[in-house]
């Protein structure tokens, strides 16, 4: 690969899911872990493969996974979660690409593991993710929660699968859950929006519709069904958030 990459991952906590994820990094040129305050073996397991592990108190995770690529060497960067592994396929697609790199941004599909299940359908698939890029061309967003990576430019498809085995049990899974939609309704109230009773109710059900019965979300049986109802919940919940904080003002 005549173009150096640096691979660039935030943590906490994250020593049983990291060593999998490193594992399927072999043919990047660096990797950079920006922890935030991990008190469990993730910093020995970031150097036993040779990762430069770099502490970083918590920004939110668009500042968190910015600042980490701004500590990495190369311009070109892999940006992944301590819970994601990249596939045999996926890596020679970016090591191809990048022997002779015909645009600056890239993004490839994501499959989620939820429920002992890889979800192939609805919201689980093919979560298409930009991860790949010049960060002379990209940057990610300052979002606290659900951030996203901003570019002007158009991104290319790579071909194999970015694995993300979203939690280690659908208690921790659901934790998570209510920690984002409280972040997502803060970050609605700051910037102005509002919510009724017509996305308390709608939105949920649109969810719904799209993604298990457009997209197939049916297919990927019970635990297909568990995600998009947890997704539907989530959607109901961050607006009645959002309105709780409404009344609050």
């Amino acid at each position: 690969m005549n173009t150096p990459l640096s691979a660039v991952i935030i943590t906490h906590n994250a020593a049983g899911q990291l060593e999998d994820c490193l594992n399927s990094l072999s043919f990047v040129s660096e990797i950079i872990i920006l922890d935030s305050g991990s008190d469990d073996e993730t910093e020995n397991v970031a150097v036993k493969h040779r990762a430069k592990f770099i502490h970083q108190d918590w920004l939110g995770f668009g500042p968190q996974k910015q600042r980490a690529v701004e500590l990495a060497k190369h311009d070109w960067v892999l940006c992944l979660d301590a819970d994601e592994r990249v596939t045999d396929e996926l890596a020679a697609s970016i090591q191809t690409e990048l022997e002779n790199p015909l645009h600056q941004v890239y993004q490839f599909p994501r499959c989620n593991r939820f429920m002992g299940s890889w979800l192939r359908h609805g919201e689980g698939y093919p979560d298409l993710s930009i991860r790949l890029f010049n960060r002379k061309f990209a940057h990610w967003s300052d979002a606290p929660v659900h951030e996203f990576v901003q570019s002007t430019v158009t991104p290319a498809t790579l071909q194999g699968d970015l694995l993300h085995d979203s939690a280690t049990s659908l208690q921790r899974y659901l934790e998570k859950q209510n920690l984002y939609t409280s972040l997502q309704a803060e970050e609605m109230l700051k910037a102005g929006k509002h919510a009724g009773a017509g996305k308390l109710l709608l939105n949920p059900l649109y969810r719904f519709i799209k993604f298990y019965l457009l997209r197939l979300g049916f297919l990927d049986g019970m635990p297909g069904l568990i995600h998009i109802l947890i997704g539907c919940q989530n959607t109901f919940l961050k607006y009645a958030k959002l309105i709780a904080l409404q009344g609050k003002q």
